[in-house]
């Protein structure tokens, strides 16, 4: 690794993930992992990561106020991706504002201050990932179990250093989550609602609510009915992210990354996982609508996603600090076929 950061302010609301932490469900412990996974694939790329966001690349997830870091070891290359910005303090007291969609370079005695997210999630990414210690193989935060290393003042964490100077910097489009209504496929209890609930969920609007987290995004609008009092409780059993329980007062949940791994609200409808990213970006008062899939729709939409990714991967762009980008330079696929190339 050979590089070395160090947390100087943790901001808000910000917490380390990657994709997740698969196979402890059984023993209640939830996934967790990047609630906006295709933004922190953006930022380990920017970053001349492996395009995936697996465990040995974490970022920094910025949901509120960003943290500022100091680069203790070593020449590191960091990267942002999503709504927000940052301040480049060199140790010489240079400043410089740093843009999203574009990698820097730092030295030692380097600090960037990242500043507030405006959408629903960011992510900051450094070259060879955040490497805090793994527990139950992944290093993603799951805060209500006290799992994972928590972002704190004075916290140092490993990273890789670039080899000399002289390595490229990246630049992309931001990338643009679809639009339109958020899908979703009826089940698993569908049939315990009256079918002018499912006509209401397919047909109406619901806000964002302010009681909304990583475990779940609750929202306001026309009640979901359920066939009778006793059909609002079920034996508890199976959560996935993405499922929409909707308890007694008919208002749905759309449950996400730290959800529980059992619930005992009956699940209306669960969106696909093509969508899940979108609902990361949505912030309190925003309206979101629903649109019923089958499972063949659901998969057609995850592979045009993934494809449309890996486009916009393919227009990552590279030159040397301070000059002037050719965009004629695609730096896209060695860097997601080779992985992490040392500082080409």
């Amino acid at each position: 690794m050979n590089g070395l950061i160090e947390v100087s302010d943790p901001g808000l609301g910000n917490s380390l993930q990657d994709l997740g932490r698969f196979g402890y469900r059984h023993m209640g412990i939830a996934v967790s992992g990047c609630i906006d996974p295709l933004l922190a694939r953006c930022a380990n790329a920017l970053a001349g990561n492996p395009a995936e966001c697996a465990a040995d690349f974490a970022c920094i997830e910025v949901r509120g106020a960003g943290p500022a870091l100091i680069v203790r070891q070593g020449r590191v290359r960091a990267a942002l991706a999503g709504e927000l910005s940052a301040t480049l303090a060199r140790a010489g007291g240079d400043e410089s504002e740093v843009e999203p969609w574009q990698s820097v370079s730092l030295d030692p005695g380097d600090e960037l201050r990242i500043g507030f997210v405006s959408g629903g999630a960011a992510y900051v990414a450094v070259s060879g990932g955040f490497a805090t210690p793994r527990q139950l193989g992944s290093r993603s935060v799951y805060r209500r179990a006290e799992i994972g290393e928590p972002i704190a003042p004075g916290l140092s964490i490993p990273c890789a250093a670039l080899p000399h100077r002289g390595a490229y910097e990246y630049s992309a489009d931001p990338w643009r989550h679809d639009e339109g209504p958020i899908r979703v496929m009826l089940g698993p209890q569908d049939d315990h609602f009256k079918p002018e609930a499912i006509a209401s969920l397919l047909g109406g609007e619901y806000k964002v609510t302010k009681e909304s987290d990583r475990m779940g995004m609750r929202l306001e609008g026309p009640a979901l009915a359920h066939r009778t009092p006793a059909s609002a409780d079920i034996v508890s059993d199976g959560t996935v992210p993405g499922a929409i329980q909707v308890p007694g007062n008919g208002q749905p949940i759309v449950l996400l990354a730290d959800c529980q791994t059992a619930g005992g609200y009956p699940k209306l409808a669960t969106v696909i996982t093509a969508d899940l990213p979108r609902l990361a970006q949505l912030r309190p008062g925003q309206a979101i609508r629903f649109q019923e899939v089958d499972a063949r729709g659901a998969r057609q939409a995850l592979q045009a996603l993934e494809t449309r990714w890996k486009w916009w991967a393919y227009g990552l762009v590279h030159g040397l600090p301070g000059a002037e980008v050719n965009k004629d330079w695609r730096a896209g696929w060695p860097l997601f076929e080779d992985g992490w190339r040392q500082g080409e």
